[in-house]
């Protein structure tokens, strides 16, 4: 997603300085670690779950000089499971460049994620916080989790809706909740906000991740970075496929069903037919509104202010986005 510039400007000095920041961070006494640390950083990331931390902060007026590290970390956790995810899922392009793994090799690629997860916990450490190191010690080990479990559910078509929502609140929503939550303990929060703040970025990265699912069968390969039916090719049943099957007929299904087992684009165009004659998409898009706007919800214990604005448009900009 990128937001619009009204989002970025409003915090504009805070997101010149985690740029600095991270660029600062990405020193290696490893030439090879630092090549592939800041090509992958630097490859045209939207820098979505460290926005989300400076624009809490800002929302309760936080202006701690940790602010900056903890919105860095986040995205070194974040690119850390992208290195990570390109090696398990065999891919060779993202936004429209090659991956890490494509360009150096599987090896590098695991060992620089390494590198990048363990820097996000010196960054940790240097905030000094055990309250956000609790956040992020759970949430990594969640994340973790939730790719083992995508992985064991790769050309599996007996998924249910259930079982496909806490793989995606697990893989993908996680970090947008730690990344909200973290701030708003950084933010000196009151437990109520603390829990809200959780909700909210919850609800906004299960909502992210539904959009994804819908685009990866509606979406533009050039704008995207990535192929249209990616997902297909890859084996995931991801809701479109799940929900087609729930509601087309038994020879839908079937082909579906045969669709994920196989892996691979052959029956891509079969399955495109299915899935929008069934409305497939068109439920999966009003899950993702219906996330967005819980996530909006979640925003009342803010205080009024320019910057819990910007945090409801964050949430109108996840399911409207169009790569």
């Amino acid at each position: 997603m990128q937001p619009k510039s009204s989002i970025h400007d409003i915090v504009a000095d805070d997101f010149a300085a985690l740029n600095q920041n991270i660029l600062d961070q990405l020193h290696s006494r490893v030439p090879l670690v630092e090549k592939i640390a800041e090509y992958i950083v630097d490859s045209g990331g939207k820098r979505m779950r460290p926005l989300l931390v400076l624009l809490v902060c800002r929302s309760f007026n936080c202006l701690k000089e940790e602010r900056i590290p903890l919105a860095a970390l986040v995205e070194f956790i974040h690119t850390a499971t992208l290195l990570h995810d390109d090696v398990v899922d065999e891919s060779d392009m993202r936004r429209g460049r090659d991956t890490a793994n494509n360009k150096w090799g599987n090896a590098p690629s695991v060992l620089v994620g390494d590198f990048l997860y363990t820097r996000a916990f010196e960054l940790m450490v240097q905030i000094g916080n055990m309250d956000i190191l609790k956040i992020y010690a759970n949430a990594t080990n969640v994340i973790s989790e939730g790719e083992v479990l995508q992985l064991t559910n790769v050309r599996n078509p007996k998924i249910t809706e259930e079982q496909y929502m806490t793989v995606i609140k697990a893989k993908t929503a996680m970090l947008f909740e730690a990344a909200t939550e973290s701030a708003a303990v950084l933010s000196g929060a009151n437990p109520e906000q603390q829990k809200a703040l959780a909700d909210y970025g919850n609800y906004l990265g299960l909502a992210f991740q539904l959009q994804d699912d819908l685009l990866d069968y509606r979406g533009d390969a050039q704008s995207m970075g990535k192929n249209v039916g990616d997902d297909l090719a890859e084996g995931k049943p991801t809701l479109p496929l799940i929900r087609a099957m729930a509601t087309g007929t038994e020879e839908d299904a079937k082909l579906v069903r045969k669709a994920i087992r196989k892996g691979g684009l052959e029956l891509l165009d079969e399955v495109l037919e299915i899935i929008n004659r069934t409305g497939a998409l068109d439920y999966t898009e009003q899950k993702a509104c219906e996330m967005a706007d819980k996530a909006k919800v979640a925003l009342e214990c803010l205080p009024d202010s320019v910057y819990k604005e910007r945090l409801a448009l964050f949430a109108d900009l996840a399911v409207k986005r169009s790569a």
